[in-house]
């Protein structure tokens, strides 16, 4: 900590009065999912959690579909984002964001690019997500 009281520390703080999560480079997920990019922020969704999971990631002309036992909220930062889900599809730009509610398939696409923030909601029972696919566009 520097005079300013200002945390520099890559480490996480938990329990204080501010939680912290140094930066991290997105990482392309390579194998069987090419161009897909991700970081996770706050917590890796593993097993069971009971607060929010942050990420990041960018889909370059390419789709991701997955099933998830807990609600998917993305938050557009650029370019632009398909999101289909039980029939419904919605397309978002920078600025905008859209829900998919746990216990379905989500599609995720972007013909071009887009890099958006992800917010999983709790999965207190660890249930876990299946049904991966990856496509290029």
């Amino acid at each position: 900590m520097n005079d300013a009281g200002t945390i520099h520390s890559p480490a996480v703080t938990t329990g204080n009065a501010i939680d912290f999560w140094a930066a991290k480079p997105l990482e392309a997920l390579g194998g069987d999912y090419g161009r897909l990019r991700c970081r996770f922020i706050n917590a890796h969704p593993v097993g069971s959690w009971d607060d929010f999971v942050l990420s990041e990631w960018t889909l370059d002309s390419c789709a991701w579909e997955d099933f998830h036992p807990h609600s998917e909220t993305a938050f557009v930062l650029e370019g632009e984002l398909h999101i289909e889900s039980q029939g419904k599809t919605v397309v978002l730009r920078p600025g905008d964001s859209a829900r998919v509610n746990p216990g379905g398939v989500g599609r995720y696409w972007a013909p071009v690019y887009a890099r958006m923030v992800t917010i999983y909601g709790p999965n207190p029972e660890g249930l876990e997500s299946h049904s991966f696919k990856y496509s290029e566009v």
